[in-house]
C-alpha cells in the first residue's frame, strides 16, 4: 500500500516535468485503490468470560467462550506450558495453572463462538468445558484475565500441520460477564454454511456428497457418497466429522483425519460410507465440521452443513 501510494506522485512528476512520458497507463487498480490504515481490522481469536466464581476447591473460576474473528477456518488451543495470568486492579499478578482454552484440535468456521469439546473415546466421549482456574485468587472488581494462545488457520497440510502458525493473546474484563451469547454463529457470514445434498469437490476430481442424515439412539450417523471420475481406483478422506450445537459444544473427538478407514472407489464409480457422533437427545441447531481432502493427498478444506432441521 505504501509503495503505491508513493508512486502516485512519482508518475504525476514524470508528466509535468519530463518529455519522455506523454502517455503513462497507471497499474490496474491503483487509482481506485482504497487507503486503509494497517491494524485497522484485526483477524483474531477473542474470547469471554461467562461466569466468575468459586470452583469446589474455594479457588476462582472462569468460564469461557471463545470466538473465531480471524476471518478463515482455524484451530487454537491456549500456549503449552505457559499458565494464564490473573491481573488485580491493585497490580498484583497471579498465575492460573488450569487453562482449558481449545477448539480440541478442530478447526472452527469463522464466525463461529464455543463453549466446549468432546475428547477421548469416540463411542463414549467425555465433555470438556472451557474455562480457567486460578488457585487461591479472589474474585476481585476491576480484574482482567490473559491468556497466550496459537492458532493454525486456513486449509490443514497433515504433512506440515503448523503451517499457518500464529500467536495472540487473549485479554478478558473479567467485570464483563456475557450470558447472552448466542452460539454456535456469532457473526454470520454470506455463503459460508452449505446444504446438505451440495457436490463438494475433493481430490483428484473426486466429489463428496452428504446424502442422508440420522438420527440414532446414540446421535448422528451419516451417510456419505464419493464419486469417482477417473480412471484409476481412489477414496477420499474426510475422518469422522464433528458437529457444534446450539449449546456451543463441538462433538466428535479429535483425530487425524486419514486414520479412519475409507473404503476405495472404482474408476468411474461411486461408493457409499457412513460415520456416526455422540450428541446428546436434546441437541438441537447443528452444523456439521466437515474436512475434505482436497488439491493434494493429506491436504484437507472445511466446510459447515446445516443439519439445524434434524
Amino acid at each position: 500500500m505504501i509503495a503505491k501510494k508513493a508512486l502516485i506522485p512519482a508518475l504525476l512528476a514524470c508528466i509535468i516535468f519530463s518529455s519522455a512520458c506523454i502517455y503513462i497507463v497507471l497499474p490496474e487498480g491503483l487509482e481506485t485503490q482504497p487507503v486503509e490504515e494497517e491494524g485497522s481490522e484485526l483477524r483474531v481469536w477473542n474470547a469471554f468470560a461467562t461466569n466468575v466464581g468459586e470452583s469446589e476447591a474455594g479457588d476462582l473460576h472462569i468460564d469461557l467462550a471463545l470466538r473465531n474473528d480471524t476471518g478463515d477456518w482455524s484451530a487454537m488451543q491456549s500456549s503449552a506450558d505457559k499458565p494464564a495470568i490473573l491481573k488485580t486492579s491493585d497490580g498484583k499478578t497471579t498465575l492460573c495453572d488450569t487453562v482449558f482454552a481449545s477448539t480440541g484440535g478442530h478447526r472452527l468456521a469463522p464466525g463461529f463462538q464455543m463453549r466446549g469439546y468432546t475428547t477421548g473415546d469416540m463411542e463414549q466421549p467425555t465433555t470438556q468445558l472451557l474455562y480457567v482456574e486460578c488457585k487461591g485468587a479472589p474474585a476481585a472488581s476491576g480484574s482482567t484475565l490473559v491468556i497466550e494462545y496459537v492458532s493454525f488457520n486456513g486449509e490443514l497440510d497433515d504433512y506440515s500441520p503448523e503451517a499457518n502458525k500464529t500467536e495472540g493473546v487473549l485479554e478478558l474484563n473479567l467485570d464483563r460477564v456475557v450470558t447472552d451469547l448466542t452460539y454456535p454463529i456469532a457473526s454470520p457470514i454470506e455463503g459460508l454454511i452449505l446444504k446438505t445434498g451440495i457436490d463438494i469437490p475433493a481430490l483428484s476430481d473426486n466429489v463428496v456428497t452428504l446424502l442422508e442424515v440420522a438420527r440414532s439412539e446414540t446421535g448422528f450417523e451419516f451417510t456419505w457418497q464419493n464419486s469417482n471420475p477417473t480412471k484409476f481406483p481412489l477414496k477420499t478422506h474426510i475422518g469422522v466429522p464433528p458437529v457444534i450445537g446450539a449449546d456451543g459444544i463441538i462433538y466428535g473427538p479429535y483425530e487425524t483425519i486419514d486414520i479412519p478407514p475409507v473404503p476405495i472407489t472404482p474408476a468411474n464409480d461411486k461408493m457409499e460410507w457412513t460415520t456416526a457422533v455422540v450428541v446428546p437427545q436434546d441437541g438441537k441447531g447443528f452444523y456439521i465440521l466437515l474436512s475434505v481432502e482436497s488439491k493434494k493427498p493429506r491436504t484437507y478444506l472445511n466446510y459447515a452443513l446445516d443439519i439445524t432441521d434434524k
